[in-house]
């Protein structure tokens, strides 16, 4: 069994900015404080939802460092450092190592679209090259790259690659990555609307949006099936449904950068070429986050 970063949720968190796209570091250790407070098990900086493919280098390593820094080690930190460029990658992974994150989060390469062998050298060369355990990130609609699940039982053997975050959205997929892995790799949901199917099939939590707005409710999801209280469980996946569809309604980070700054943490600012969300979207998220009471 290799060594598990987290069992739970842990939140794929959002780069709050001000008005002239600067990222804004006090909202972000306001946010960060208000995750470990509500009780998340794990955060993942500088991922797809942090809007990490248009921060500069700089600011790249400055919110893992930062991250690192404020969360002290209360909760594992996992930095986003994956790239379509290996060495790269690599660099960027170096990085966020030596300034003492828990973990690594690698996307699969892509738009130059690696082959299933291609990937394995990719992610192989990457591990080779730190001293942090790895989750791969499969997400084909985003990369056009799917990782196959033999792909990944051959990619467990190495012994620092841990983990997967799995948002393909295919559950037969999943099933057969669990059934070939077993206990060598820690299958996380990548999609909030699927973190209890995935925990059925052997999964260890999940990489949420969610969680950005609800914390502790999205790890209880988590915590109640692994304490066996599967009803409950699945109560708190169906609760939160349509405010997850609301959150999935326009490209993420969209609706979330919405979510968060209504709720204090930061501005309502993306950087180009994503753009603030449609009115009308946007309504319909507040209305269900007033629902939850996560707004009044």
């Amino acid at each position: 069994m290799k060594n598990t970063i987290f069992r739970g949720a842990a939140t794929a968190l959002v780069t709050p900015m001000y008005q002239d796209g600067t990222v804004d570091y006090e909202s972000l250790g306001k946010l960060i404080e208000f995750q470990i407070s509500g009780g998340i098990s794990a955060l993942v900086i500088t991922g797809t939802t942090g809007e990490s493919s248009t921060l500069t280098d700089e600011e790249h390593k400055e919110a893992i460092r930062f991250a690192v820094e404020k969360t002290a080690g209360r909760v594992p930190v996992i930095a986003g450092t994956g790239s379509n460029d290996t060495d790269y990658a690599i660099a960027l992974s170096q990085y966020a190592c030596s300034v003492g994150v828990d973990g690594l989060l690698l996307v699969t390469p892509y738009y130059n679209k690696a082959t299933q062998k291609g990937s394995i050298t990719h992610f192989t060369a990457i591990a080779n090259a730190v001293d942090k355990p790895i989750i791969l990130y499969n997400v084909p609609s985003r990369t056009g790259c799917n990782l196959q699940p033999a792909t990944v039982a051959a990619l467990a053997e190495h012994p620092l690659i841990v983990g997967i975050k799995e948002a393909s959205g295919d559950l037969s997929q999943v099933a057969k990555l669990a059934a070939l892995c077993g206990d060598r790799i820690d299958i996380y949901s990548g999609n909030d609307d699927q973190i209890l199917p995935i925990l059925s099939l052997g999964g260890a939590g999940v990489i949420s949006v969610l969680s950005n707005l609800l914390p502790g409710e999205t790890d209880q999801i988590c915590q109640k099936f692994f304490a066996g209280e599967n009803e409950a469980a699945k109560d708190l996946q169906l609760r939160y449904l349509p405010l997850v569809n609301a959150l999935f309604s326009e490209v993420n980070p969209i609706p979330a950068k919405a979510a968060m700054s209504a709720m204090g943490y930061g501005e309502n600012v993306l950087r180009l070429p994503l753009t603030p969300m449609e009115e009308q979207n946007k309504a319909v998220l507040l209305a269900e986050m007033r629902k939850q009471n996560i707004l009044v």
